[in-house]
């Protein structure tokens, strides 16, 4: 027999709100590191952000302290 989380009153209701706000705020995260990486051409970071699943938390950390900043549109033109 296996464990039955229902008779302990975590139903599905609760994983389900738990979830799927996680799953939406990692996708969102994800996107973004997933994006700049590749525009900025960090192919080792692409591929650790592809294959690590950190709930948004080593994407926002890539985004924030170990990109490089980037100029505007304008900027690189010049």
């Amino acid at each position: 027999m296996g464990f039955n989380y229902m008779a302990y009153g975590w139903g599905h209701g609760f994983w389900t709100i738990l979830l799927w706000p996680l799953i939406v705020w990692s996708i969102i995260w994800k996107g973004m590191a997933l994006w700049k990486s590749a525009r900025v051409g960090n192919k080792g970071w692409f591929v650790a952000l592809l294959i690590l699943n950190t709930a948004g938390i080593l994407d926002i950390l890539y985004l924030y302290v170990f990109s490089k900043k980037t100029n505007s549109v304008s900027e690189r033109a010049k």
